[in-house]
């Protein structure tokens, strides 16, 4: 929200008090409370009549401070709130000397001088300062509707790219652009976005999480150019600055503090077909796509049923339409003895029509109005209600419903919707209705996600979510939601998911070929690549299906081709999503997260590393015209074996079978001898795939996980002389190792290869 005119005058019929005066600061051992005038206090009149801002410095956990400003301390306070796991009781050590004081936390300084000018300055381990809040920056201002808000303005350095705030489908880099934290079923070419989250990351090496659920105006760069500023109506502003140095170093603090994500089973990361959404299909159609990828060669491990499986009017009723599917147990028996597993669609709204509405009401598990009705509306279902997630029992009801599609065969949900919420409503708990239409959907996923945790087993729950908020990454996987089919609305796509990741979000999926309409094979074939080259893959439509053979032979190849290659593929995968698991470092990440150091990667949004190692660079042309960024160093094409120096720029056509896929100079690639399932066993004879430096010393390891993630064995590689030795810890069978371009061998223990 802007509250400016120009840089000298303030907007008609706003007022703006700012922080400027430091009139004392209150110190303990690990935290500080300033107390800031609005006006400079020249003798003691001057303290009369006139707002004194509070601001509470503290730190929640290593690398980590929060400022807390507040005007009315007393007004009510009904949440909800972030839950912040990894927060702790006073992290940071407070020093003074003279007039200066400061807080420390691990490699983050903030200091407050109270000789001069208000400003609030945060400092990294050698002493730079990251951002600083100055005159004019700290600051609660009214309007002429009464309401108040409160703001801050934190600066922007020459050159400084913001990225984040969740899953956004405009411009990457995010100066210059007003972005409003507000959940919305808005598709994927507006400036809405199902995952709005209050975190933005800056290329100089740190983050800022705005610690509020409700509504969060973000103004960055847009509204003074050389500032980030971000507002919440209320009475109190809370934010938290994040230390890096590195992009990693702040996802990995920031995902400590609200969460990180759950590792997803093995299988999931297989790819997964559905019905589409009002295609007619009933289990004839459903065997006949299951049978068809077979009798192709196209293995898949999850079938997913939209909407229709319930009767329609009635979503949710959680029944199987008998109509369509009279035999529901037996269907999803014969679909395991295909060896698939089963995702069903599910959303938080119960239709009027639905037996459950009536029974949800009298409960009272579901949300009303002031005046005691329950809220209802026609928009998606007739007469639909919301379950009110806020109440323990709703929540139980809820997952009540869900659990007997798990006994008959069910394995994950696709949990859609969650961004609707209305604010004229009263919660089970109390919450602030503001606050709750953002918070609701975490509430929600969780709900779910706890369920399938305690029926499944930790390390098998899943779900394919669209709308999140801050902490909803520890609930994976979520997919980008309703896009068009073409090649604009497949970038877009892709430009909100690298967002996403640079917001703690490991594992991030899409419609592969786009949900509105129907795409041109070319389209088709071209998103299959990028696909099943992401964390997670899903041929999903919404009037038309997404089976292969729709759209010509050569897309069953592609998708054959592909596929089998994420399979190869899963040993270096499931690393990478063992790692974001760990550190919160994403598996599908933007340049700038590996390439921190290098300009030309900080504005790259069309392609990405899948990994630390495989640089991707999907097309967006019917032709295969593409062009892709090859940071310092040789790189290695994965499927044609080129080799490339770069840095360097490249304009390249590749065929439908073929995209820009490069290997980093020094990795080693753990590949699955079985390219049948993405679960199979990885140490079942793999090959590494080494990409050696030409550096002398050239050494490096590899892990190849188990399926739960930690450590099965490691290969120790290392050059000495013409050759080079490969050794195994934890492995006792046979392995492969491949030279890139060059010679192959096979052995157990240790394995050694000449180079050359």
């Amino acid at each position: 929200m802007k509250f400016t005119d120009g840089f000298w005058l303030i907007r008609e019929g706003v007022d703006i008090a700012y922080a400027t005066d430091v009139r004392d600061v209150r110190t303990q051992s690990k935290r500080f409370t300033a107390h800031a005038a609005v006006k400079k206090v020249t003798r003691r009149g001057d303290t009369l009549n006139a707002p004194l801002l509070t601001v509470d410095c503290f730190s929640p956990a290593e690398g980590v401070i929060g400022v807390r400003v507040t005007h009315h301390g007393g007004k009510r306070r009904p949440g909800p709130d972030f839950a912040l796991p990894g927060a702790v009781d006073d992290a940071g050590e407070v020093r003074q000397d003279g007039t200066v004081t400061e807080l420390a936390s691990g490699p983050l300084t903030l200091r407050l001088d109270r000789s001069g000018p208000w400003t609030l300055s945060f400092h990294g381990a050698d002493g730079r300062e990251l951002t600083r809040a100055n005159a004019k920056s700290t600051a609660f201002a009214t309007t002429g509707d009464g309401a108040h808000h409160m703001l801050t303005r934190l600066g922007l350095g020459v050159g400084e790219h913001i990225y984040g705030l969740g899953e956004r489908f405009t411009p990457f880099v995010k100066n210059g652009q007003v972005v409003d934290v507000w959940q919305a079923d808005g598709g994927t070419s507006s400036e809405q976005a199902y995952k709005n989250v209050p975190f933005y990351l800056s290329s100089r090496g740190y983050g800022v999480f705005v610690n509020h659920p409700g509504a969060v105006s973000f103004e960055v760069g847009s509204e003074s150019v050389g500032q980030v500023q971000f507002s919440v109506e209320d009475q109190t502003l809370e934010y938290f600055v994040v230390a890096g140095p590195t992009p990693k170093d702040v996802l990995s603090r920031y995902t400590a503090l609200t969460g990180r994500p759950a590792l997803p089973p093995a299988w999931s990361f297989g790819l997964w077909l559905t019905t589409s959404f009002t295609t007619s299909y009933d289990e004839g159609t459903v065997m006949s796509f299951v049978d068809g990828m077979a009798e192709r060669g196209i293995p898949l491990s999850v079938f997913h049923f939209d909407c229709f499986w319930m009767r329609e009017y009635q979503w949710c009723d959680f029944e199987w339409d008998p109509d369509v599917f009279p035999d529901p147990e037996g269907m999803l028996a014969r679909l395991k003895e295909k060896g698939l597993r089963i995702s069903a669609w599910i959303n938080p709204y119960i239709a009027q029509k639905s037996p459950l509405f009536d029974e949800a009401a009298a409960l009272g598990h579901l949300v009303r109005r002031p005046d005691g009705d329950v809220w209802q509306w026609d928009l998606w279902q007739a007469g639909m209600g919301l379950v009110d997630f806020t109440s323990p029992e709703a929540r139980a009801w809820f997952q009540g419903k869900l659990k007997p599609l798990l006994d008959q065969g069910v394995d994950t949900f696709k949990t859609d919707f969650g961004e609707r919420i209305p604010t004229d409503v009263v919660w089970h708990d109390g919450s602030d209705p503001e606050r709750m239409h953002n918070y609701y959907t975490h509430l929600y996923n969780r709900t779910v996600f706890e369920l399938l945790e305690k029926e499944r087993g930790q390390g098998e729950a899943v779900l394919f979510a669209r709308s999140a908020t801050a902490g909803g990454q520890q609930y994976p996987v979520h997919w980008g939601g309703d896009c068009w089919s073409s090649f604009e609305a497949m970038s877009e796509s892709l430009r909100g998911g690298l967002s996403l990741s640079l917001s703690g979000f490991g594992f991030w999926s899409h419609d592969i070929g786009g949900f509105e309409g129907t795409p041109d094979p070319a389209v088709f074939k071209r998103w299959l690549a990028f696909g099943l080259l992401s964390s997670h893959s899903r041929l999903h439509g919404s009037s038309s299906y997404r089976v292969p053979w729709e759209f010509g032979e050569e897309a069953v190849e592609v998708a054959r081709a592909f596929t089998l290659l994420k399979h190869r593929l899963m040993p270096y995968l499931y690393a990478a999503a063992a790692e974001a698991h760990r550190t919160g470092v994403p598996v599908m990440r933007p340049m700038v997260l590996e390439f921190p150091g290098d300009p030309a990667c900080r504005p790259l949004d069309r392609q990405y590393m899948l990994g630390p190692d495989l640089l991707v660079a999907p097309v967006f042309t019917e032709d295969g015209e593409v062009e892709v960024y090859l940071p310092e160093g040789t790189w290695t094409h994965l499927l044609s074996g080129e080799r490339v120096t770069g840095p360097a720029w490249r304009t390249e056509r590749h065929g439908f079978d073929s995209l820009p896929l490069y290997v980093r100079e020094g990795a080693v690639l753990p590949l699955a001898a079985d390219d049948s399932r993405p679960d199979g066993d990885w140490l079942d004879t793999p090959t590494l795939l080494v990409h050696p430096s030409s550096s002398s010393a050239y050494a490096a390891e590899v892990t190849v996980p188990d399926p739960t993630g930690a450590p099965a064995a490691t290969f120790r590689v290392r050059r000495d002389g013409d050759l080079l030795r490969v050794t195994a810890e934890g492995a006792d069978r046979p392995f492969a190792v491949r030279v890139a371009g060059g010679a192959s061998a096979e052995g157990t223990g240790e394995v050694t290869v000449p180079l050359g």
